[in-house]
């Protein structure tokens, strides 16, 4: 067996460099040249970052702990971006409550705990979430304090390669100046033609996360991570849910088999899919929202009525009120900044990051942008391999991905083997009546390396991280399989989903 991973690890201790296809971190332990200090908004700074988000806040803290001078200017007023405050986190509270209520109310008894009376407090459930929210912006905010980062609250505007025109939230304008500045301003929701969304009956995530009544019928157009994710929030508090797609899957980018389960599985939820579909014309006259839907490829038309519609059709990059025209940034057609490896603009000292350049929307992905643009900047080294970039959808069950789909092999001409284990063979999901979902891994047929690795389960955004560390190492199926997993636990699947990928499970 060759066992990649052992190899590389002891090349790290011997070289202090990492160094494979996936990344190439170089580790000095001269001390930085820099001095860190507090800037003030008129001060030049080392780096001055635009937005708050992920990306953003991850790069200002990693340049400030590289001795860089660095200032943050965020719009909001809170920091954290869209992720913290009208996505990620907010979703993943909601998406916890409801699993709790739907839990509490279809299969405790089953546990031997068993009450009268489960109903939903909507309010007490927003209310912990605002909660959830409030406290991670504070802690943020308490992070720059602590690396003295300089916060600036208000829209940051391009005068030149080097000067921002800041109009800050208290009314008044300022100047920061920065030798190297970084555009992380993030996504917004990408609208439909003819459809107003106004955050009341036709809302985008945001509006979703905020709504003050459960609506009788929901109707979701997209059926990508987020479409996906508040759909099974509200369809577990008792919302009628169809979801329509235009394509003719759920979650294209997903390994088809895993897709077709996911699928199945939340369709057992009663929730519905309406796919090759598309919304041809919006009605809001009347008390019910309706939307007259024909087929994508043409043909019959239907009306389908709902209390709230969920736009959920992706995002698009934020460029837009930054004055790029003014120094010449390029944009390409559908406003991302095109970017060389170090996360250079066309225009020199101008860098971008996360969901403003090309790759996924993650804000794990932006963060992984920022460490890497300020090392480059620190003049040191980083890298991002998107191909190794983890993907997670947040329903129940879980769906966990990362590297290459079975299609994608497919399409290369890679030779490759299939190792699968489900998680009815699985004691700790058994165990707990939690054992829907399966483990899947493809491997390369003549080295063994993995290519991909997809987990649908409970818990599979956790279990995806072993996947993610052999795929950066370049281990083979061999090397998961003969690493021990504590039993009982779900990441034993994977493992067996290993021992099955080059020779034979053990529990099935």
């Amino acid at each position: 067996m060759a066992n990649l991973a052992r190899r590389k690890v002891t090349n790290l201790f011997n070289t202090a460099v990492i160094s494979s296809d996936a990344f190439r971190y170089s580790f000095s332990l001269s001390s930085s040249t820099f001095s860190r200090g507090f800037a003030s908004g008129s001060d030049d700074n080392d780096v001055v970052v635009i937005g708050g988000g992920p990306g953003g806040y991850v790069a200002a803290i990693k340049a400030a702990q590289l001795g860089l001078k660095t200032t943050c200017i965020e719009k909001r007023g809170t920091l954290g971006g869209t992720c913290l405050n009208v996505g990620c986190i907010p979703s993943k509270a909601l998406l916890h409550s409801s699993h709790m209520y739907h839990e509490a109310k279809t299969t405790f008894a089953k546990h031997g705990v068993k009450f009268d009376n489960v109903h939903v407090d909507l309010a007490e459930m927003m209310g912990q979430k605002d909660k959830a929210v409030s406290t991670l912006t504070k802690g943020i905010e308490s992070l720059f304090k602590k690396n003295k980062v300089t916060y600036v609250k208000g829209h940051g505007k391009f005068l030149s390669p080097s000067e921002l025109s800041v109009d800050t939230i208290d009314g008044g304008t300022t100047v920061v100046k920065g030798k190297n500045i970084i555009i992380s301003t993030g996504s917004d929701v990408k609208g439909l033609p003819g459809i107003t969304i106004d955050e009341k009956r036709i809302v985008s995530s945001t509006g979703a996360l905020a709504l003050t009544e459960i609506p009788k019928k929901l109707i979701v157009i997209g059926a990508g991570y987020i479409g996906l994710e508040m759909g099974s929030v509200w369809a577990r508090l008792g919302s009628e849910v169809t979801v329509v797609e235009f394509a003719p899957d759920i979650v294209p980018s997903m390994d088809g088999e895993i897709r077709k389960q996911f699928q199945r599985s939340l369709e057992k939820q009663k929730m519905k899919f309406m796919l090759k579909t598309k919304v041809v014309a919006v009605d809001t006259s009347t008390d019910v929202v309706k939307l007259t839907l024909e087929p994508s490829a043409g043909g019959d038309q239907s009306v389908l009525e709902a209390d709230v519609v969920l736009v959920s059709a992706g995002r698009s990059p934020f460029t837009s009120g930054l004055g790029l025209e003014n120094i010449g940034v390029e944009t390409d057609k559908i406003g991302r900044i095109p970017v060389d490896s170090r996360f250079s603009t066309n225009v020199k000292g101008v860098y971008a990051i996360g969901d403003v350049i090309p790759g996924p929307m993650l804000a794990h992905k932006a963060e992984e942008d920022g460490i890497a643009c300020v090392e480059f900047i620190a003049g040191k080294e980083g890298h991002v391999d998107y191909d190794k970039v983890p993907g997670v959808v947040y329903t129940h069950p879980e769906v966990a991905s990362v590297g290459k789909t079975e299609e994608q092999v497919k399409e290369l001409g890679i030779a490759y083997t299939v190792g699968k284990f489900p998680m009815l063979g699985n004691s700790r999901a058994k165990s707990i009546d939690d054992a829907e979902g399966l483990v899947k891994i493809i491997a390369e047929k003549e080295t063994d390396k993995v290519l991909g690795v997809h987990i649908m389960c409970s818990n599979a955004g956790e279990l995806i991280h072993e996947a993610s560390l052999a795929l950066t190492y370049e281990a083979s199926s061999e090397d998961i399989a003969r690493t021990c997993h504590a039993h009982p636990t779900l990441s034993e699947a994977v493992k067996e989903a290993a021992m099955a990928t080059y020779d034979k499970p053990i529990h099935i």
